[in-house]
């Protein structure tokens, strides 16, 4: 284990993980490359950036509610040290296996004095609030929309499992014996009900952000600007990246999502598939664009902290 550690934490392991991240999702884009540049040209480019703004307000969402699960475990953030964390860390979930921002948190965190095991405890905390949360908003919309191309009953199996899972006396019991099973020492403090309740709350609020993107879109392709298409926008998306999220095996739930958001949205956008092929591609590019600016900024700041932070040569030291 500790050579596994070690190698872990080498700059050169580290610096391909990210190498090989940023390729994943540079390639989940150029593979459909031919699509995207024809749905470019079917939504106006005022649309496009209003949607990539949503889209970075929605990963910074999803980042204060991590944060706000990590504190809740001993470890407070600095939002600005949060954010380098956690957007480097998520492009992790562009590479097959559904587990590498978990453990690129694990290994981010130790640099800021985390604990491993309080990092990706927090981080698949905070996956599992994501989950609840985006079932919450979702599955009202599976249940009101005109679909019947959708075979997703197994979700309402899992939904009550996940609830029961985020409730704190269950979900400190799961961690401990995570913990148990990884022969690692306990976490020093259990997750609160305040603290789960503080990071539903931004997940939430992300989902409702998102959820704007995928509407911005649509009403650029026609769909009437209301309450109810922004509703349906919103639990359609979250239960996309549900859906997606379980399918582990594609890259940041690579069509799996777009299927179940195109199957969503397809009754109001109507016209044909070609409406909804345009707007599960954009959806996707734009949220990709996303998560790229957010661990972009992430990873510049931290850099900048760790050189403000560098101790000065002998030489400055003494002229000072």
């Amino acid at each position: 284990m500790s050579r596994l550690v070690a190698v872990l934490r080498s700059r050169w392991v580290r610096a391909g993980f990210v190498l090989v991240a940023v390729s994943a999702a540079v390639v989940a884009v150029v593979q459909q490359r031919a699509e995207i540049a024809d749905a470019v040209t079917q939504v106006p480019p005022a649309a496009v950036g209003a949607a990539l703004v949503v889209s970075v307000a929605y990963v910074v969402c999803t980042m204060l509610s991590w944060r706000a699960v990590l504190a809740d475990l001993g470890s407070r953030l600095p939002v600005t040290q949060a954010f380098g964390l956690f957007g480097v860390s998520q492009l992790g979930k562009y590479v097959p296996g559904g587990v590498w921002n978990i453990v690129a948190a694990g290994e981010l965190g130790a640099d800021l004095a985390i604990p491993r095991r309080r990092s990706m405890s927090a981080m698949a905390v905070a996956v599992l609030v994501s989950v609840v949360s985006g079932l919450a908003l979702g599955l009202p919309a599976l249940a009101v929309a005109d679909t019947h191309a959708l075979d997703l009953w197994w979700l309402w199996l899992v939904a009550p499992l996940c609830v029961a899972a985020l409730v704190p006396p269950v979900l400190n019991r799961l961690l401990a014996a995570a913990m148990r099973l990884a022969r690692r020492e306990p976490l020093e403090h259990p997750l609160t009900t305040r603290g789960t309740l503080v990071a539903t709350a931004w997940a939430l609020l992300g989902w409702v952000v998102v959820g704007a993107q995928v509407w911005l879109l649509a009403a650029a392709l026609g769909v009437p600007a209301t309450p109810s298409s922004f509703l349906l926008a919103v639990g359609a998306y979250a239960l996309a990246w549900v859906v997606g999220f379980l399918v582990v095996v594609t890259p940041a739930g690579l069509g799996a999502r777009e299927l179940v958001l195109g199957a969503l949205m397809a009754p109001v956008l109507g016209g044909g598939g070609g409406g909804v092929v345009v707007l599960v591609l954009m959806s996707r590019i734009v949220q990709t664009a996303g998560d790229l600016v957010v661990a972009g900024v992430g990873a510049l700041g931290a850099r900048r902290a760790r050189t403000l932070q560098a101790p000065a040569p002998p030489g400055e030291r003494s002229a000072r």
